[in-house]
């Protein structure tokens, strides 16, 4: 058989025989291509599966380590609260040696004109 009567071409000379002949080879290769892309599709499922199951597991591993720093984090902040936090190592507050908690007295004050020889920012702008 020529690729062009396995097309589909040049058939009108073929006997009945020819063509049933024809059409058990194309029935066979068609079975053959099916067959090969249902292996490589179940292939690459098991793949896919295969790669799931890692990502879950790494998941629950990432999962159990968030869960230990989470309480490793209560434990120390429990601590220090016990503490009293007198904690000898760095302390992660704000601390600018004034007291945060003491009231703040502000005033309003008025703007003073800029001397004649100064040049102010807004007459550089404009």
């Amino acid at each position: 058989m020529s690729c062009r009567q396995l097309m589909g071409g040049e058939l009108s000379g073929l006997s009945v025989k020819d063509l049933q002949s024809l059409e058990n080879q194309l029935e066979t290769s068609l079975k053959n291509v099916r067959m090969r892309k249902d292996q490589i599709l179940t292939n690459e499922v098991q793949e896919l599966n295969r790669k799931e199951r890692l990502i879950h597991q790494e998941n629950q591993e990432l999962h159990r380590k968030a869960d230990l720093i989470c309480q490793e984090n209560i434990e120390r902040q429990r601590k220090e609260a016990n503490e009293g936090f007198k904690t000898s190592g760095p302390s992660y507050g704000f601390n600018n040696g004034y007291d945060l908690h003491a009231p703040v007295n502000l005033q309003l004050s008025q703007s003073q004109p800029p001397d004649a020889g100064t040049t102010s920012c807004r007459n550089l702008l404009f």
